[in-house]
């Protein structure tokens, strides 16, 4: 058992440190640790991809992909934050409450972290940059503002943990609407204060009237959210289906309301989605494959035995939430929610927590990890956009880090902030 888990993990690493892909250091790994102790046929890896990808809820991801490049492209997102704009600009900090509050409005609708830092933090970290706020500053917002993108719903991870999970898609979606809006708020507090004391951003109006003006010219972007989840809860379609329906609805929206959808940008939406949607379908294949092997030489069993025999619930919980965090640091969203949940799901079920409960604390552990060097893709993303190096936006965003942990403690140890909405 211990040198499995030595080869197993090692050559891992290994691969990674070196460089390599994380599928690819996954697929050696387990590659290499079968061969070398065990006599299981090679083969097994590819029936473990297959029958891992072949999930009705799986097919979920690209179309939500698909929906957020649509929704990015065909205006939804600029009037959104125009929207949010009237709604938050008289604020201290008027544009960093935009950039938080329209991130807010776009994972209801995109379901991604990066998705909604390229949106979002595309057009409101030049505008801040413009305003005087701190260009390292500016960016460390957008980049943990996107973090949002993946725990309000719909969200990607919480697909993908609900298929690994085996629990309820559809009481992940609700479970986590309060936390996504819990760590909005937290955000827009450190905006508020850091605003203040270096005094960012411009002074505006509110008015009664503009909020009424871009509240009409909005209310089909707005109005997405309402029908996925609606729809949902109502009955009337699955998550999976709910983003098809987000497709042609943006599609619609696009062409005939905002006349902002052209053939280019249809083609362009289609791209992209294909090229992320390969990466992380062969992402997903290879990390059932690896917690199919995982599985079969009790690793799970071993490590959660280990674990119980912490005495104290709150220890363990503790344990797991760093464990998350530092991991999240080096492995992205999907492959660790892969990795992890067949490892870490039997202890917390031993010590009592609720699937959905531990799903949405994984999700928000790995959400931070969006924003923790060296992996955080989203600091990344919000590098791209802004120019500014990741070394010193990691230094500015290590406030909203530590107030995004707060958030996860109080999720973590008050269950009825999550599952409580569930009844």
């Amino acid at each position: 058992m211990i040198l499995k888990i030595l080869i197993l993990f090692g050559v891992m690493f290994a691969l990674m440190i070196i460089g390599a892909p994380i599928a690819v250091s996954l697929g050696i790994a387990t590659i290499t640790t079968m061969v070398a102790t065990t006599n299981i046929g090679l083969t097994s890896i590819a029936t473990a991809c297959f029958s891992g990808l072949d999930s009705f809820p799986l097919m979920a991801i690209p179309f939500f992909i698909l929906a957020g490049n649509l929704m990015r492209s065909g205006g939804i997102s600029r009037r959104i934050l125009d929207f949010a704009d009237a709604l938050v600009g008289s604020i201290t900090g008027s544009t960093g409450m935009v950039t938080v509050v329209a991130s807010m409005f776009f994972a209801a609708l995109s379901g991604s972290s990066p998705a909604t830092v390229t949106a979002i933090g595309g057009i409101t970290i030049p505008e801040m940059k413009k305003e005087g706020y701190d260009p390292a500053y500016a960016t460390a917002l957008a980049a943990a503002a996107g973090t949002i993108g993946v725990i309000i719903p719909p969200s990607i991870p919480f697909v993908i943990y609900g298929v690994a999970a085996q629990c309820s898609i559809s009481d992940l979606f609700l479970a986590g609407i309060i936390p996504g809006i819990m760590i909005g708020i937290v955000l827009m507090g450190v905006n508020y204060f850091t605003s203040k004391k270096h005094n960012y951003g411009t002074k505006k109006k509110f008015e009664a009237k503009n909020l009424f003006i871009t509240l009409r010219t909005s209310i089909w972007a707005l109005l997405v959210p309402v029908i996925i989840l609606g729809g949902i809860y109502g009955g009337i379609f699955t998550p999976t289906e709910s983003a098809v329906v987000a497709i042609i609805y943006s599609l619609l929206v696009g062409v005939f309301v905002y006349k902002e959808l052209d053939k280019k940008a249809i083609y362009e939406a289609l791209r992209d989605t294909v090229l992320i949607n390969g990466q992380t379908t062969f992402l997903v294949g290879i990390s059932m494959a690896f917690a199919r092997f995982l599985t079969m030489s009790q690793v799970p069993t071993s490590i959660a035995s280990s674990i119980l025999n912490i005495s104290n619930p709150v220890l363990i919980l503790l344990v797991i939430n760093v464990f998350l965090l530092i991991v999240g640091c080096f492995i992205d969203n999907i492959s660790s929610c892969v990795i992890l949940t067949p490892i870490l799901l039997p202890i917390v079920t031993g010590i009592g927590m609720d699937p959905i409960h531990f799903g949405i604390v994984m999700t928000v552990n790995l959400a931070i990890g969006f924003i923790t060097p060296p992996y955080g893709c989203n600091l990344f993303f919000a590098s791209a956009i802004s120019n500014v190096p990741v070394t010193k936006i990691a230094a500015k965003i290590l406030p909203m880090i530590l107030v995004m942990i707060g958030v996860l403690m109080l999720l973590t140890f008050i269950p009825a902030l999550s599952i409580g909405i569930l009844g």
